[in-house]
């Protein structure tokens, strides 16, 4: 078998978002599983909407999920260069090639001339416009002229009359396209630069790329992509074009659905895992064999089967993140839990007056439960300040008439060795004292100290508060 290769081509228009990150992962599982070579090109021919940074930010946050790439523009090998805006010259002398074999020609039709032909076709009811080929039989005269002139000109594919592109999907099985439904589309601009479906062929092949892994937006690029390689001659590679993400209405993702964090930048900033991130984002599309979901990145490698991938669309199930996520989070040693939710913890209390210890012994009290590190200020607030607003349970609690009872008691049993022991034999007494006991005395008392009725181990959360926190919070029942 030939060495598997296979690429993943970003532009560098901005942030890693969840669906090239999908792309970008399912491509290294495959080239892993098979000890191959995963690839990753830049695609930055569309100048206008290239930013700043953003190669940067997908290599960035790449490198944070765990999806690094073989070879790369910061780790380049045998195929570079590694972004197109450094491959000009390899395309020009293809274009040349096309040209003289009569594949291609230069089109001098203004931008007005192809609006006004094209509107003429839509009057004239015309569904799948298309190119009117007027520069494909211009005059070698004209063309000399032309090029005397220096007028500017794009370069056109000459579409076959009558060809049929058949391919094989490892997804969808055979697909089918006719030539006669594609109009001679654009190679290369009127500014030197080569469209995707242009510049896509020759890197591939010039990269040896085996298979093609990516959305299935791109299947209707496929014929424009097969009929090059027919006119080079080269080995097609095998194409796999997974499904759309949607949301949880079954609405496809759209960068404008803010139901949904979209960027690998906003879950880190979140506190989110990377290597849950990776185990969610496999089960975006692909499924196991068997009910297994928590792998870790070697045991995905391991089991990835291309020929599980789903040939429907796959759900963005927010819940199942968190629930991978928090998975992830109860394996951590409490020290890396503590170093996850610290740096929320310092950006919204003022943690000066508190110990390493006692913020130590804060996250223990919330490690089971937190899907993800920012979580840890919500759940946290009550030890910085009171509610100002309580649920309608804890009001409800609160107007108990053993509520006060309870308060009162707690206070004379206060331990001056403020240890959690100790608060239990002090609850312990109260129970005694006032024969008030279950749901009333332990509901009540947490109401009275946190505001809450439902929250972690109640005798740690008021060790957690501190004696004088909580002498306060009581004298006000």
């Amino acid at each position: 078998m030939k060495r598997v290769r296979v690429r993943y081509a970003p532009s560098p228009t901005g942030h890693l978002h969840i669906g090239n990150a999908r792309t970008a992962l399912f491509n290294y599982l495959f080239a892993k599983h098979y000890e191959g070579d995963f690839v990753l090109r830049i695609e930055d021919t569309d100048l206008e909407r290239n930013v700043e940074g953003g190669e940067e930010s997908q290599l960035y946050y790449m490198h944070w999920l765990g999806i690094d790439p073989d070879e790369s523009p910061k780790n380049p090998g045998a195929y570079g260069p590694y972004r197109q805006m450094e491959r000009l010259a390899i395309y020009q002398k293809h274009t040349e090639w096309l040209i003289e074999k009569g594949f291609a020609y230069k089109c001098y039709c203004t931008s007005e001339e192809l609006d006004e032909d094209y509107q003429k076709q839509v009057e004239a009811g015309v569904a799948a416009t298309r190119y009117n080929r007027k520069c494909l039989h211009l005059s070698k005269e004209l063309l000399e002229d032309n090029h005397q002139k220096q007028l500017p000109y794009t370069v056109r594919i000459r579409v076959p009359d009558n060809d049929t592109y058949t391919f094989h999907d490892m997804i969808r099985g055979d697909v089918t396209f006719e030539s006669k439904d594609i109009g001679d589309w654009v190679l290369v601009k009127a500014n030197g630069i080569p469209t995707y479906n242009y510049a896509v062929v020759i890197d591939d092949h010039l990269m040896a790329i085996t298979h093609v892994f990516r959305g299935e937006e791109h299947l209707s690029n496929t014929p424009k992509q097969l009929m090059l390689y027919r006119m080079f001659g080269w080995e097609v590679p095998q194409f796999a074009h997974m499904t759309l993400i949607v949301n949880e209405q079954r609405k496809k993702l759209s960068k404008r659905d803010n139901s949904i964090m979209q960027y690998m930048s906003q879950y880190k900033d979140l506190g989110y895992l990377p290597q849950a991130m990776f185990n969610f984002m496999a089960l975006l599309g692909w499924s196991p064999d068997g009910e297994q979901e928590i792998y870790s990145p070697e045991e995905l490698v391991k089991v990835f089967d291309e020929k599980r991938l789903s040939k429907s669309p796959s759900m963005f199930d927010k819940q199942k993140l968190t629930w991978v996520n928090n998975r992830y989070i109860k394996e951590m040693p409490l020290a890396d839990v503590v170093a996850l939710c610290k740096p929320f913890l310092q950006k919204e209390f003022d943690l000066s007056s508190h110990s390493e210890v006692w913020i130590e012994k804060l996250v223990a009290l919330f490690h089971d439960q937190l899907s993800y590190g920012h979580q840890i200020t919500e759940l946290a607030a009550l030890f910085f300040s009171a509610p100002e607003t309580l649920e309608e349970d804890a009001k409800e609690a609160l107007a108990w008439e053993t509520t006060p009872v309870i308060a009162k008691a707690f206070i004379e049993y206060l331990p001056s060795e403020w240890t959690v022991e100790n608060l239990k034999l002090a609850m312990d007494a109260v129970k005694n004292e006032t024969k008030i006991k279950g749901k009333p005395l332990f509901m009540g008392l947490r109401a009275a100290t946190t505001g809450q009725c439902h929250g972690p181990d109640l005798m740690s959360t008021i060790f957690l508060l501190g004696k004088d926190e909580v002498s306060k919070r009581l004298n006000q029942i």
